[in-house]
């Protein structure tokens, strides 16, 4: 495995009265593809650049490979960055621009060119090589700027919201070309990005930051399906919370007197208590929903509502279902079949709405 451990510990930063990294603490594996994921202003683009040397912390340390990197400028850290506008130069060919940070080690003309073409073609742009960048796409433009920062071969690429430029189906393209580049090259990458999907679909871990704070890290998988408190479930995805006062609690197993709801059966991956405010919080895709009723246990929640709109998207439909006191909850069908095979479930239908208890995740208690 390449790439670098890196270790960030207790690492703080304000500008002025602005707090902007309130003691962060993060263990990024060697050759893992990291995202740090919040939303602007939340601090990751600042933890990113003090990684990468641009800022110092107010205190704290940044170990790489066990070694203290705060006291090194950035030309002699084992990073690379890449930025948001790719930073390229439009009077150079893609050859040139790839070649110049060879060009400031005095490398042979031979080895540069050795190198060069080995990453062009690692990005699939060998037949660019002579053109000037102004006359490439945003996303050749972007994998011109990755093979110019992977040439001097660095132990950590720090890629700082390098697919904001790009439209929604070109930047899915790009996220498939990183993902396999990483694969290919095998170093630890750190990626900065306010989108949920991008994170969601190329990282190994994801640390989720609001407000200078790290709330949680994990797998795209358990950051979705596990959010450890209401702002991380709100911010991954879309979801329905509820709350209301914890009633019983058998084994992994709570029920909660809703505010509008009723009572509902909800997993408990977190201690509580009778007598304590709880919110939970279940996703839309783990509801079902139909025009018959069905059958009901201590595990499987059933309310009766009636369908208040809906959104067809195509391979979906989003239902909004008012499950009483103008509450509605969000449940999304997938459409696994022609859609007009399907029981047809329309505006203003009496419908029933079910999902199974270990959907419902706590996310706050308060005694």
């Amino acid at each position: 495995m390449n790439g670098s451990d890196l270790l960030i510990k207790d690492v703080k930063k304000s500008f002025g009265e602005t707090v902007v990294l309130n003691n962060i603490n993060l263990e990024i594996k060697k050759g893992e593809f990291f995202s740090l994921l919040g939303p602007s202003g939340c601090g990751k683009t600042t933890l990113l650049r003090i990684i990468g040397g641009f800022e110092s912390p107010d205190s704290g340390a940044v170990l790489l490979d066990d070694q203290n990197v705060v006291p090194l400028t950035p030309d002699r850290r084992p990073t690379n960055t890449i930025f948001q506008n790719y930073a390229l130069f439009p009077h150079l060919t893609v050859y040139e621009n790839v070649a110049f940070p060879l060009r400031l080690k005095k490398m042979s003309e031979s080895k540069i060119s050795e190198i060069v073409r080995k990453y062009l073609s690692l990005v699939r742009l060998e037949s660019h090589i002579y053109k000037k960048t102004t006359m490439l796409s945003g996303g050749q433009k972007q994998r011109v700027a990755i093979a110019r920062a992977l040439v001097n071969e660095p132990k950590i690429l720090l890629l700082d919201e390098p697919l904001s430029a790009l439209d929604a189906k070109l930047r899915q393209h790009m996220l498939i070309e990183l993902d396999s580049i990483h694969d290919q090259i095998g170093i630890t990458f750190i990626f900065v990005t306010h989108d949920q999907q991008e994170a969601l679909s190329v990282s190994d871990r994801v640390a989720v930051m609001h407000q200078g704070n790290v709330l949680q890290v994990g797998t795209p998988s358990q950051i979705y399906e596990s959010p450890a408190d209401m702002f991380v479930a709100d911010f991954i995805g879309e979801t329905n919370f509820l709350q209301g006062e914890v009633l019983s609690v058998n084994g992994d197993t709570g029920i909660m007197r809703t505010d509008n709801a009723g009572n509902i059966s909800f997993f408990l991956d977190k201690p509580v208590k009778i007598g304590d405010k709880v919110k939970v919080t279940v996703r839309p895709e783990k509801i079902h929903i139909s025009k018959n009723k069905p059958d009901g246990s201590e595990k499987i929640n059933v309310l009766a509502g009636e369908v208040d709109k809906l959104i067809y998207t195509g391979f979906q439909t989003k239902y909004f279902v008012n499950a009483g006191n103008s509450f509605l909850f969000k449940v999304f069908k997938q459409h696994i079949k022609y859609f007009m095979d399907e029981p047809v479930i329309d505006w203003y239908d009496h419908v029933f709405i079910s999902w199974n208890s270990n959907d419902s995740y706590l996310v706050e208690a308060h005694s």
